[in-house]
């Protein structure tokens, strides 16, 4: 075998989901991973704030403002979304471990949160957001036209957060482009599903959206684009990914997460028409008299 290859293959071996310790806490890439894609979205949406580029949020101030806010619906929508929707059984027998980075399986020890729903956290954010605009009268849609165009370099992040975490892998595969997994079962080669999602979730929908960013025919335009790319290209690669164990396919040959991209890429749809419907009974401004 080639050397470069056999590296590749065993790449999963060599990542250690721990980044360094404080007392019996590990600090783990993943959280890491997870401060640099909110760093991301916040450096690259300030300056576009500084070229005048985006009204809403009117500064960097109240851009981190949001920004910290979010922290808050991704940790909760992503983990009660994954308590609902994709463990529910083990939460009614173990309903601390749901709010709690701690388990009492086999005596007291730190896990970390063990689950996360993307969808979830997306709630989550939404409504977050949601309650910032009414308090300071923006308008949503326009603040996610604004905010999307970072989200899927950012999200990229996440995602090898993911791949060092050494979860979320692929299903087996007899492809060279498959690795070893040491967390998974069994000792085939799988999909590296999770930097197949950074390269599609993130890279490619940031490399459509981010030159797109100061297109807006219409309120909704972009959000809801992101919500389609993102919802259609997951779909895709969810194809290559292993359902969650608990699960497995709930919907003939399709996943969970599949159902849910459906739903949303449905849901960016209708973002889009109704930001282009609204859009049309929106009267002209009147022409000034000389």
């Amino acid at each position: 075998m080639h050397p470069i290859l056999d590296l590749w293959q065993h790449l999963p071996s060599h990542v250690h989901p721990d980044l360094f310790s404080i007392g019996p806490i590990p600090i783990r890439w993943y959280s890491l991973m997870y401060m640099v894609a909110l760093a991301v979205v916040y450096l690259l949406t300030a300056w576009r704030i500084r070229r005048g580029e985006v009204r809403i949020p009117p500064d960097p101030t109240s851009l981190f403002d949001l920004i910290l806010s979010s922290i808050v619906g991704i940790i909760l929508g992503g983990r009660l979304g994954y308590v609902f929707v994709y463990d529910p059984m083990y939460y009614v027998h173990h309903p601390a471990e749901a709010i709690l980075p701690f388990s009492w399986q086999g005596g007291f020890h730190y896990t970390g949160f063990t689950g996360m729903s993307y969808h979830g956290a997306l709630i989550g954010v939404v409504l977050v957001f949601l309650f910032m605009c009414r308090r300071r009268g923006w308008s949503l849609m326009e603040l996610g036209d604004n905010l999307v165009p970072a989200v899927p370099l950012g999200y990229t992040f996440g995602r090898l957060g993911n791949f060092f975490n050494g979860e979320l892998y692929g299903r087996v595969t007899t492809s060279a482009i498959g690795m070893y997994y040491p967390t998974a079962p069994g000792p085939g080669l799988r999909f590296p599903s999770e930097l197949f999602e950074a390269a599609g979730e993130g890279l490619l929908l940031f490399a459509i959206l981010w030159p797109l960013r100061n297109v807006k025919p219409y309120r909704g335009f972009l959000l809801g684009l992101y919500l389609v790319g993102y919802g259609v290209v997951r779909f895709l690669v969810e194809f290559t990914r292993e359902p969650d164990p608990q699960l497995g396919f709930v919907l003939g040959p399709f996943s969970m997460g599949q159902i849910l991209c459906f739903l949303m890429a449905g849901a960016g749809l209708i973002v889009m028409i109704t930001g282009w419907r609204n859009s049309r009974h929106t009267p002209a401004p009147a022409k000034r008299r000389r």
